[in-house]
């Protein structure tokens, strides 16, 4: 797997775990929206299950991404001849932004 690669993994899993926060935000103005105009118990119920369901999926985002970095880590600490490649760069300053 080629450098690129890690990065893009990277990339779209620190997207996703900023996706599931906001999502988690917006799902609790929902349901505290929905409690507001009294709207029906199921729904609300409806509601707070995938309100639970995001919830669960934070953790999990958060674990595949740190070892995501690890194995990009990984993969620059194997290969030092990449220094001083655009990609290379690329990778430290993502990794560097992350931590």
């Amino acid at each position: 797997m080629s450098l690129k690669h890690k990065i893009d993994i990277v990339k779209r899993l620190h997207a996703d775990s900023k996706y599931y926060e906001i999502e988690l935000q917006n799902q609790q103005r929902r349901i505290d929206k929905y409690i507001e105009e009294n709207r029906d118990e199921y729904d609300i119920k409806k509601q707070k299950e995938v309100l639970e369901e995001t919830q669960k999926m934070i953790p999990d985002c958060k674990n595949r991404l740190q070892k995501a970095c690890q194995e990009l880590q990984d993969y620059m600490d194997m290969n030092p001849a990449l220094k001083g490649t655009a990609e290379y760069t690329t990778a430290e300053n993502i990794l560097k932004n992350l931590k």
